[in-house]
């Protein structure tokens, strides 16, 4: 096989990634926006020793899971990647995409629940982060980095986000223009403004708008003002200024400019204050579901339960009325104001929160002595460092919930506590992201 070839495949999996696999001569092919069932003509893009890339050169025939399109950039932005099969055909192939990483590659042998979906599989984010940049006529456009790239998108409306996101962002950029506030770039690294960042309460309505700009200037002002004059649903509007030449959207510094930073939510029943740092689960309803499987994996009821990568405090404060104490720790400063003050607004007196590394937290915990009953897991993408699952091994609480945004490292790190004392009982998937290949499960485990 070498590039250019074409072949005719039939599609039989879908990767973690939500590309197509079909076998030509036992050898894996992956082609991107394919559906299991499909027949194609595909052309080898790159081939290596061992399996091969390649794209739909035309469809023979459809998979039955096969759907119509929607969306005018799917396939460019770098964001979802099921738009063209059935909702239930997503859920199967997020379902396995758990199952796989569990049993592949961590060799375990949980029950798995079936998946939970959302309620809704389009506009249900609460949350926006939009880069912006010039095109060809040196007119602002706004939308998302294609797959791999730092090459803007132009979207004026996505489909996973509220119609009043748009709005908002249409009309900042018209400003923008207005008040002569230039947009940066990523490769010269000059300009000032570089994303839109929103945030909506799900249950409140209450909207905070993040200028993310390299510098501040004078205009910034009068731009909030004017949002917030044409949004009433718009409660504050911060600048955040981040000067350095990186992938990473937020910087250091915040000034408010209108209103105040935080919003306002509920999650679980439990009043919650957010603010642009704080990590807060972009699927209300669906996180709400995935936090009651926590609950009823943790069995909080009149235990210590540590809550580690605790954010603003939302999964532990969920449990904080059955538990008889609530420790978080979480190393964003701004989420740690967040979770005391939410435990507060709440009336929860048995909440305790720490601004520390997870690993360090629990360590410290450990030499304090603390014997929780429960430690909830909630690490980033990356996982969680041996530091905090040794820690956790050392406490030795009966029970260990994970949540986790990828299963790969979930199963990698139930595999580290496999070998050291704990059994990984059952697992479950839930999708809190419709349409993209990003899907969320949540582990119990027990001690042996």
């Amino acid at each position: 096989m070498k590039k250019n070839d074409i072949l005719s495949l039939t599609i039989t999996a879908l990767t973690n990634e939500g590309s197509g696999v079909g076998r030509f001569e036992g050898m894996a092919v992956f082609v991107p926006f394919t559906a299991v069932g499909d027949v194609i003509s595909c052309r080898i893009v790159k081939a290596l020793k061992s399996y091969a890339y390649g794209r739909v050169e035309e469809l023979l025939t459809p998979s039955p899971d096969r759907i119509e399109n929607d969306c005018p950039a799917f396939g460019k932005c770098g964001g979802c990647v099921f738009r063209h099969i059935n909702y239930g055909a997503e859920l199967s192939a997020k379902e396995n995409i758990v199952r796989d990483a569990f049993q592949r590659l961590g060799g375990l042998s949980p029950e798995f629940l079936p998946i939970c979906g959302s309620g809704e599989t389009e506009a249900y984010r609460n949350k926006l982060q939009m880069p912006l940049a010039k095109n060809e006529s040196g007119q602002i456009v706004s939308g998302f980095f294609s797959e791999r790239s730092h090459r803007v998108i132009p979207i004026e409306e996505c489909k996973l986000q509220p119609k009043i996101f748009s709005e908002i962002v249409e009309f900042i950029k018209s400003r923008l223009q207005a008040h002569k506030i230039s947009v940066y770039d990523e490769q010269t690294g000059n300009g000032v403004m570089r994303h839109i960042f929103l945030r909506k309460g799900h249950c409140s309505g209450d909207i905070c708008a993040v200028f993310v700009a390299k510098r501040k200037v004078p205009e910034f002002n009068k731009l909030a003002r004017e949002l917030a004059e044409k949004f009433p649903e718009i409660t504050g509007v911060v600048l955040n200024i981040n000067p350095e030449k990186t992938n990473v959207i937020l910087g250091e510094k915040e000034i408010t400019l209108y209103g105040r930073s935080e919003i306002s939510d509920k999650m679980c029943g439990v009043s919650v204050e957010i603010s642009p740092k704080s990590f807060y689960q972009v699927n209300t309803p669906a996180a709400e579901n995935l936090y009651r499987q926590a609950a009823e994996f943790a069995q909080p009821e009149g235990k210590t339960v540590l809550d580690l990568y605790c954010g603003a405090g939302t999964i532990g404060l969920s449990m904080a009325g059955e538990a008889a104490k609530i420790i978080g720790a979480e190393i964003v400063p701004e989420a740690v104001l967040n979770a005391e003050r939410n435990a507060q607004n709440s009336g929860f007196s048995n909440a305790e929160f720490i601004c520390a590394d997870a690993g360090k937290a629990a360590s410290m915990l450990f030499e304090r002595g603390l014997s929780p009953d429960v430690i909830l897991l909630d690490p980033p993408r990356k996982g969680c460092g041996e530091e905090t699952l040794s820690a956790c091994v050392k406490m030795a609480p009966e029970r260990i919930v994970m949540i986790s945004c990828n299963p790969a490292t979930a199963a990698r790190d139930c595999k580290f506590l496999s070998e050291n004392g704990y059994q990984v009982e059952t697992v479950r998937a839930f999708d809190l992201f419709p349409r993209t290949k990003h899907v969320e499960c949540v582990v119990l485990l027990t001690k042996k």
